[in-house]
């Protein structure tokens, strides 16, 4: 379950740098047809030489790359900022409240199925507000890392209302939904072209900023991960930049090889981060339910009975939260990630036997076998502890 989820939570933070590729020359597309929305040949060419241009910058070392980082997250605020003051003036009342539910849509269906559609998209949205933590032991002191967390969680929700709130009053519902990415641009055209083109132009800084990042995480999280023997030993090597070196270069072949796919695929940038944040939906309820045991266990609390009522109410509805997400996030998705996960049995059992330790446990087996196997087996295992019984033996 530890190997899953860090494994499952590398993945999505890689597919989720393929979709801000697709997105960073989807929005080039807006001036240069020829990138159209960000997966033809010559998007997938640009997006390969912008790769390994980040991932020689990252070698270099890991507070610069955050630096370049910090100038565009303070960049992107800007025309974020515009978009919002532009809007709110621009509002009108009849389009926000034509159709408010969207009942007299039929695609829409009811509100609740409106809410389960959207969960995806939403959950995207707020994925690496917990980055924070990853990164947690390089930080100097270790409350900034709770500081950080919520400072995001506040920022990024306060953004994810505004802008769509105010897009509602701006645009009829049908014509939101036909808009090309970005559609912020599509819908600050209204207020002229030079709106869309400034919406473009500042996409494009923070998406470079955003892969920097992105990049930095997915090298950290099976950087740590390798650190406590979850990974394989060679993912722990680290370059005289103090940068994880093996991690970078495996993160970056696989979104490399992702990419090529998503030119062959003709996959979207939507259907990109479907993929992303259903690969991470799991990790997230392992470690919900990680957080539900320990604090039923009363591990690690010693005399502090009230703040391990309030964990344990906090972990109980983050587990029927996360279990609604796997349901929500609907069938298909759910099983497509199960095609990525497979191959992460190779690396696990590498670092299961650098330990000395059996591959899988008589539990893991059991998952593995097909049911009659299993029903063989307990068969057996039931004959040989009878046998034992009757010969007068203990069974611890």
């Amino acid at each position: 379950m530890g190997f899953s989820s860090a494994w499952g939570y590398w993945i999505s933070a890689w597919l989720g740098n393929v979709g801000y590729f697709v997105l960073l020359f989807g929005t080039f597309g807006y001036f240069f047809p020829v990138f159209g929305e960000g997966n033809t040949p010559v998007a997938i060419a640009c997006a390969s030489v912008l790769l390994w241009g980040v991932h020689f910058l990252i070698l270099q070392g890991i507070k610069e790359a955050a630096f370049v980082n910090m100038i565009t997250t303070v960049a992107k605020t800007v025309p974020i900022v515009l978009f919002i003051v532009i809007c709110t003036f621009a509002f009108k009342a009849h389009f926000f409240t034509a159709d408010f539910f969207g009942l007299n849509t039929p695609k829409l269906g009811s509100v609740a199925n409106q809410v389960r559609s959207s969960m995806l998209v939403t959950v995207w949205v707020f994925i690496d507000i917990e980055g924070a933590s990853i990164f947690s032991a390089r930080a100097e002191k270790r409350t900034d890392v709770g500081k950080a967390t919520i400072m995001g969680f506040i920022g990024v929700l306060l953004v994810l209302v505004l802008v769509n709130v105010l897009s509602l009053g701006i645009m009829a519902r049908p014509d939101l939904a036909a808009l090309q990415n970005p559609s912020m641009a599509g819908v600050l055209e209204l207020v002229g072209h030079w709106g869309a083109i400034l919406i473009s132009v500042g996409l494009v800084i923070p998406l470079l900023g955003a892969l920097i990042s992105w990049v930095l995480l997915c090298a950290e999280i099976i950087f740590s991960a390798a650190r406590d023997n979850t990974m394989p030993s060679f993912v722990r090597k680290e370059n005289a930049k103090k940068v994880p070196a093996n991690a970078l270069w495996l993160t970056k072949g696989l979104t490399q090889a992702f990419l090529l796919i998503t030119l062959f695929s003709k996959g979207t940038y939507l259907s990109l981060i479907y993929l992303a944040t259903s690969m991470i939906l799991l990790p997230y309820f392992w470690s919900a339910a990680y957080a539900l045991l320990v604090a039923w266990r009363r591990e690690t609390y010693g005399q502090e009975p009230g703040q391990r009522n309030k964990d344990l109410l906090v972990a109980a509805i983050a587990v029927i939260y996360a279990i609604w997400l796997l349901y929500a996030g609907g069938l298909k998705y759910v099983l497509l990630s199960a095609l990525l996960y497979a191959p992460g049995v190779v690396l696990f059992a590498k670092a299961k036997r650098e330990t000395g330790q059996p591959v899988f446990t008589l539990v893991e087996k059991l998952s593995l076998r097909r049911p009659w196997q299993v029903h063989s087996l307990r068969r057996s295992a039931f004959i040989r502890v009878s046998s034992r019984f009757d010969e007068g033996r203990h069974i611890t």
